[in-house]
């Protein structure tokens, strides 16, 4: 046999780990599933995605919204998981009550396992991507499914009815972390982005440990390009676990992956820039 030939079959014969965003699509490229997608590539990840929203969106902000109908993203989701499967899936927006409903349905149906759900309620600029109804529904339906939730301080505030300014205190955020757990996902990972101080610091607890907590801290960087840093956040993770990581490991992991991304983000048009997600393997690259 040719050389050509059986490397052409050992190539087809590998299976690489499968990863399935569920999110809306972001124009300018910086979240959504645009960046969920990337972040796969970055992992060794074949990435696929069900649409739940199109977005007019750049560096300022965005100027429209378009709901795919929730009919379609259960098509969607039945077409990918019928025929392909996967290894992981992350949910990120999901505008109205009927998209997280037909999601929590596929998910059912299909036993999916490895959910990480991002709790996006609103853009970087505060245009709201998830109505009151679905944040609830998401709270109610997706959290008992989850494997890890990521959300950031004001998103887990929004899950809990606290008020973001009770919380003054990293001890503070480690009880909310423990409040999160209490809605039903196996893992939460509460990103420390919106706190003040020099370092990034993001809190982990684990239903298998639920009275212990841990703190990953890592560099905080002097950049206003930051959009997209949850979405990458959260599919990092995903791409992790579908490579077989435990959720502590792909947590910490996913940290490094967003922080190098954040030290390489950019200025793109004449608002917040993005993220540059090919960072953390050009960095690895370069400590050989």
């Amino acid at each position: 046999m040719r050389e050509g030939a059986r490397s052409f079959r050992e190539a087809s014969a590998f299976r690489r780990p499968l990863a399935l965003t569920v999110a809306g699509s972001d124009s300018g490229g910086g979240a959504g599933i645009q960046a969920d997608l990337k972040t796969f590539q970055e992992f060794g990840v074949y990435g696929m995605s069900v649409v739940t929203a199109v977005t007019a969106q750049n560096s300022l902000g965005v100027q429209r919204v378009d709901n795919v109908s929730p009919d379609m993203v259960e098509a969607q989701l039945e077409s990918v998981l019928s025929d392909i499967g996967t290894d992981a899936v992350k949910t990120g927006m999901l505008p109205a009550t009927a998209h997280v409903e037909a999601a929590a349905r596929s998910f059912a149906r299909h036993r999916v396992k490895r959910l990480v759900v991002d709790p996006v309620g609103a853009a970087s600029d505060g245009s709201p991507l998830m109505d009151g109804g679905a944040f609830e529904a998401m709270k109610r339906l997706l959290l008992p499914m989850a494997e890890v939730v990521t959300p950031n301080l004001p998103e887990a505030c929004r899950l809990l009815g606290v008020h973001s300014g009770d919380i003054r205190t990293m001890t503070d955020m480690e009880r909310l972390a423990k409040r999160l757990l209490a809605l039903g996902s196996r893992h939460v990972f509460l990103k420390g982005g919106h706190w003040s101080g020099e370092e990034a610091v993001d809190v982990f607890v684990s239903a298998e440990r639920p009275g212990k907590t841990k703190r990953f801290v890592g560099p905080r960087y002097p950049t206003p390009h930051t959009h997209g840093t949850g979405c990458t956040t959260a599919s990092a993770i995903a791409a992790l676990l579908a490579k077989g990581a435990l959720p502590e490991e792909a947590c910490r992991e996913a940290k490094a992956f967003v922080a190098a991304a954040i030290s390489e983000a950019f200025a793109l048009g004449e608002g917040t820039g993005s993220l540059w997600h090919g960072a953390f393997a050009e960095k690895r690259r370069f400590l050989r």
